[in-house]
């Protein structure tokens, strides 16, 4: 049994000496600072050298009296502290080895003196070694005042950290223990992530990918491998009446060392002043120098209607679902955030959004999406035009709508230049270049997305679809299968993955990769298109017409899709008919125009003067892809 506290004058292990009842630690005999909390955890594993001492343990002992605290937050300070006074690593340790899920465990032996028989520290019984080592200590502060051979340079070059140019915040800790509330943190998580990244000089990677991590048993420094970051930042999110409550703590993860960590406790009507705040003081901790614009950006924000920012956290948090029922409701509590804060410019950018996925998904018909999404975009801006949002709203429908390809351009660069770290402007520009045969550019595009935004399925999706527009059927079919990897039931990449097969003769493969898509998104106009197309190209006309059939029927919540129609009649070789129906999309300004030079469907038409006549029309490019 361990001596306990009171019966101990020192616990020695290496060259540490830990002084339970002065609460000092000594390193070789030199007193390291070493704060109340850590030294208190330091000290509960001393005691149990070899076991296993629980978080639980630790923080019935240390924080028990302290009932608005974040025990995890202050519980990995504490340790990574008492890493930094002991030199200890949390990838290769010696003294503290973190048990995942449970605790800590100390691995050094430790000896215990008993106070009676306590002597003198042993880094003090030789005088003369004592004066000889302080003669060594002298004589090389000397030298490194005269910094001989530049030797002081070398020492502090190499110790100081490397700069800090990546970064990702981890999902917040939802402190409330009600999974109801994760939208709070999820929305603050999203929230302080829009607020870095509009720091050019900082690449920041979106919540999609972050959230990848969320409940993750991943250490730190594995997180940064796989979201090739420099750091991190992690911490919990609360709210209690009109009050919220945020810690944050920045970590490197090549290293796992703790850098910073702030709480910040505001009434919630200065939620956007708080974000703002935060990304300030994480910009200012990693040195990044802000231009005049984004240190516009990140100034203080007005204060919001309580009401208000609660719906349009509950928006965001649905339409990241990216499912038609998400979709709905996000247009639901979006609309709600405006009609409680008729200047809340967030809320009209968020059914901006809202508009232009169901126009883009064929959930709603053109011509009521697309003018909705550009009234809402519209009066974001007029109430503020710093936002990145509604600009690439306002792209997209200038884009899927008006064909209005110069004006869209403008607004993606406009998105860009506010949040340069936005994947989604990144995604869409992309889009809108491959369109335009700029294939190079929108490559470049297409990748400082994936970059931004590594594990977003859409996005891994797309850049096959760029690969494949730019005639490299082969990558494209490599990166839908790393895609499908992400997530086997991804129905936008089984689709692509299908159009893909198609081209190359695969017919068997390709219908079924279709079919995967239409039975998991039954909904979706395309993937039916695509499958009746897929039953032409392959000789099945029975199958196609029946496709056909349905398509042109459709079921009552939806609307025919005359794009995708038209698509059918081309594999079909029934090209009057194909034309006939493209002129009907054309007249109702169907979103899938924008993808007219891209679509594989359409390669049977492509020698036909109609279709070079529609290009001209669309102010599309006639020349061959």
């Amino acid at each position: 049994m361990s001596p306990q506290p009171s019966e101990l004058k020192l616990l020695r292990f290496g060259i540490f000496e830990v002084d339970p009842k002065a609460g000092e630690v000594r390193k070789a005999g030199v007193k390291q600072k070493l704060a109340a909390q850590p030294f208190q955890v330091l000290q509960a594993l001393l005691e149990r050298p070899k076991e296993v001492v629980t978080r639980d343990e630790l923080r019935q002992r240390i924080w028990l009296d302290n009932t608005f605290v974040d025990y995890d937050l202050a519980l990995k300070k504490a340790i990574n502290r008492v890493r930094e006074v002991l030199g200890d690593s949390a990838e290769s340790p010696r003294f503290i080895e973190t048990i995942p899920r449970r605790g800590y465990r100390f691995l050094a032996d430790v000896e215990a003196v008993e106070s009676s028989h306590c002597t003198p520290s042993v880094w003090g019984q030789n005088r003369w070694g004592l004066v000889a080592a302080l003669a060594l200590v002298a004589g090389a502060a000397l030298l490194l005042a005269l910094n001989a051979g530049k030797l002081r340079t070398l020492i502090f070059a190499k110790s100081r950290s490397f700069e800090i140019r990546s970064i990702a915040v981890l999902p917040l800790q939802n402190l409330s223990n009600d999974p109801s509330q994760d939208y709070f943190s999820d929305g603050m998580t999203e929230a302080l992530t829009t607020e870095l990244a509009q720091i050019g000089s900082l690449r920041v990677i979106s919540r999609t990918s972050a959230m990848h991590f969320k409940g993750t048993r991943e250490t730190l420094p594995q997180i940064g491998r796989e979201l090739n970051v420099d750091a991190v930042v992690e911490g919990s999110a609360a709210r209690a009446g009109d009050h919220i409550r945020i810690t944050a703590q920045l970590i490197e993860t090549q290293t796992d060392r703790h850098l910073w960590a702030k709480s910040y406790e505001r009434n919630v009507q200065d939620v956007l002043a708080l974000q703002n705040e935060v990304a300030r003081d994480i910009a200012e901790e990693i040195r990044i120098k802000l231009t005049p614009q984004e240190k516009m950006l990140l100034a203080s924000g007005r204060p919001v209607n309580l009401e208000a920012h609660e719906a349009y956290l509950k928006g965001r948090y649905y339409l990241n679902k990216r499912t038609e029922e998400g979709f709905r409701q996000a247009l639901a509590y979006f609309s709600d955030a405006t009609q409680k804060d008729g200047n809340y410019a967030l809320g009209y950018a968020g059914l901006a959004d809202s508009y232009v996925l169901l126009g883009e998904y064929s959930l709603l018909p053109a011509k009521e999406a697309f003018p909705k999404a550009r009234d809402a975009a519209a009066k974001a801006l007029e109430r503020d035009d710093t936002l990145a949002e509604p600009h690439n709203a306002l792209a997209a429908v200038k884009e899927d709508y008006d064909w209005d390809w110069v004006g869209a351009e403008r607004e993606f660069h406009r998105a860009i230049e506010l949040n340069p770290g936005y994947a989604t402007a990144h995604q869409w520009y992309a889009e809108l270049l491959s369109e335009l045969g700029r294939h190079k550019e929108a490559l470049a595009e297409i990748r400082q997305a994936q970059q931004l935004d590594p594990f977003s399925l859409i996005i891994n999706a797309v850049y096959a679809d760029v690969l494949r527009t730019a005639g490299q059927d082969d990558l494209a079919i490599n990166q839908l299968r790393k895609t499908l990897e992400i997530d086997p039931n991804f129905a936008h990449a089984h689709f692509h993955l299908g159009l893909t097969l198609l081209r190359k003769g695969a017919f068997e493969q390709a219908i079924a990769e279709i079919q995967t898509a239409a039975t998991l998104s039954p909904n979706v106009n395309d993937y039916q298109g695509g499958l009746g197309y897929a039953y032409a190209r392959a000789g099945k006309r029975a199958e196609a017409l029946n496709v056909l059939e349905r398509l042109k029927e459709g079921p009552k919540q939806t609307y025919v899709s005359w794009f995708y129609v038209a698509a059918i009649y081309a594999g079909l070789d029934e090209k009057d008919q194909a034309f006939a129906c493209l002129e009907k999309a054309y007249e109702q300004h169907e979103q899938g125009f924008v993808v007219m030079r891209r679509e594989p469907m359409f390669d049977p038409l492509l020698s036909d003067p109609r279709y070079q006549d529609l290009l001209r029309r669309l102010g599309l490019p006639t020349s061959a892809l």
